[in-house]
């Protein structure tokens, strides 16, 4: 074990004569203009590939704080599609409520369904709207106008909800036509 300790800083020690002896053998040659535009050329291809290197990972890291801001924004509209999901069947119990004209109800239902719309939940279902089947679930059906384009809303029976334009909850309705 004591010789290969001895004769590794050695080997180290030759390593660094050899590399000393080229270096002089280097600065004792004469030094050409072709050789310093080949020494030129060398260093600026390698700064033009480290250049495109850095550019190509600040593309990538943009993109990847794009796609993680998205994320993070999906994720946080899919938190409150879920709350106001949640919070649909204590909005139509103030409703119905408010409609048996409970004392007190309708101003904190009034005052619910006004946070939830500022926060992005969008009312479905206007009487004499077009039937839409994306938007309304048709309960009941009744003969309509002959001038009619198309069955409309005749009565909305339980209404429906959107959040942001993702439809929560479809509108049951009473369609005319």
């Amino acid at each position: 074990m004591n010789d290969e300790t001895n004769d590794a800083p050695v080997a180290d020690v030759e390593d660094g004569a050899a590399e000393a002896s080229l270096d002089t053998a280097v600065a004792d040659a004469p030094v050409t203009v072709e050789d310093l535009v080949a020494a030129l050329e060398a260093v600026t291809a390698e700064r033009d590939q480290h250049l495109a290197d850095l550019q190509r990972v600040s593309a990538e890291f943009q993109n990847f704080r794009k796609q993680t801001e998205k994320r993070n924004s999906d994720l946080a509209a899919q938190a409150g599609s879920r709350v106001a999901e949640a919070l649909l069947p204590v909005l139509d119990a103030c409703d119905a409520a408010a409609q048996q004209e409970v004392e007190g109800v309708e101003p904190i239902a009034g005052q619910l369904r006004g946070e939830l719309e500022r926060a992005g939940l969008q009312v479905i279902a206007e009487v004499d709207s077009p039937f839409d089947p994306n938007l309304h679930e048709a309960a009941m059906s009744e003969p309509g106008d002959d001038d009619q384009d198309g069955p409309v809303v005749a009565q909305v029976l339980r209404t429906g909800y959107a959040w942001n334009g993702r439809v929560l909850r479809a509108a049951m309705v009473k369609v005319k036509g």
